[in-house]
């Protein structure tokens, strides 16, 4: 499918986060390989990923306009306002995501299986379904450049991959360092749901980082922290307390192979860690990535963020068996970014009024 640099989508709540009522895991990853960018990764032939770029234009498009709202705005309410997991748009042709375009899907299972005093799939035993996304920050995908490595993911209460129900997921957000590093594999990488931020490493596209920073905190109270408590919540009895981690960290497990290549595209390092090239065959290989949480963690700065954290606990671990870079993976997927809580455990302590979508 040909992406037309000028239609930007649905930024906004429409259709897809008004009706939404839950998903089935089927259905989101039918979705997902409908397009892949490939016929076989890595077969001879087969054009490069694109790439698709980050402009402060496309992130101010709107910001003085009388005749359409700001659409970065609109876009940073709507992840925080819908819990959408598919949004295809009236012309089935999805939405531009203006800081993450570049991803690849990964699909897979959570685990937890270390004694926790946590709720819902936190708690040991706990096993989910999960569609995770890994994205870079802005338009950099190739090793030895400042790019920001991140995963975001969400979770179905359901290890039945064929389910009939349509399920609400829970959704998490992780990244390393907001303002970009160097990282030369994603075996390096630290991703956290409350990363440092060092802002001047993002070069021409710190006015970008800014902007988001500022508007984030208009929108959701904290630019920075990706509040848990969705997990803590899902498949959780209503009558039990809500118990929430403060932060998770995920990092690659220590023997997972390195993939080596000069400049390596993210994307094509994921997918060879479950992949052989030129061929379609499973190679019943894994990607596992380790969770650990803890509750002990301080913050230092205001523009340069850096956190000090103590007493992880690995509880559980990621293990993704299937992945796919499609248009579908680019501009169809969604992931709800979790609504700042005073009170992580406590639903009441909400800091937005959170809009009807259903």
């Amino acid at each position: 499918m040909k992406f037309d640099s000028d239609h930007l989508g649905p930024q906004g709540i429409d259709v897809d986060d008004r009706t939404y009522a839950g998903s089935r895991y089927a259905d989101v990853k039918a979705a997902l390989f409908h397009n892949a960018y490939y016929l076989t990764w890595g077969d001879k032939g087969e054009p490069p990923l694109p790439c698709y770029g980050v402009t402060l234009g496309r992130v101010l498009r709107g910001i003085l306009s009388k005749g359409i709202p700001w659409q970065f705005k609109t876009a940073a309410e709507r992840t925080v306002d819908s819990g959408a997991d598919l949004r295809w748009g009236s012309d089935r042709r999805g939405f531009r995501r203006l800081l993450h375009p570049n991803g690849v899907c990964l699909l897979g299972r959570w685990i937890i299986d270390t004694d926790t005093e946590f709720s819902g799939h936190f708690r040991q035993g706990s096993e989910a379904l999960i569609i995770a996304r890994y994205s870079t920050c802005c338009s950099e995908t190739r090793r030895g450049r400042i790019r920001s490595l991140s995963m975001v993911g969400k979770l179905y209460p359901t290890t039945d991959a064929q389910h009939r129900e349509k399920l609400r997921t829970a959704d998490f957000i992780t990244q390393e360092d907001i303002g970009g590093q160097r990282t030369p594999y994603i075996n390096d990488a630290e991703l956290r749901n409350a990363p440092d931020v060092t802002p001047w490493r993002r070069g021409w596209g710190t006015p970008i980082l800014l902007i988001t920073g500022l508007l984030f905190k208009f929108v959701n109270v904290e630019p920075a922290i990706r509040q848990l408590h969705t997990i803590a919540e899902l498949g959780k009895p209503d009558d039990e307390p809500t118990r929430t981690p403060a932060f998770m960290r995920l990092t690659v497990a220590a023997d997972q192979p390195r993939i080596e290549g000069d400049a390596l595209d993210f994307r094509d390092e994921i997918l060879e860690q479950l992949y052989d090239r030129g061929s379609s065959a499973s190679t019943g290989r894994k990607l596992i990535f380790n969770i650990d949480v803890t509750d002990q963690g301080t913050r230092r700065g205001l523009l340069r963020q850096r956190w000090q954290f103590d007493d992880w606990q690995r509880i559980g671990r990621l293990e993704f068996s299937e992945a796919v870079a499609s248009y579908n993976g680019d501009f169809v997927v969604h992931f709800h970014h979790p609504t700042w809580r005073s009170d992580r455990n406590d639903p009441k302590t909400t800091r937005r009024a959170t809009r009807d979508t259903r």
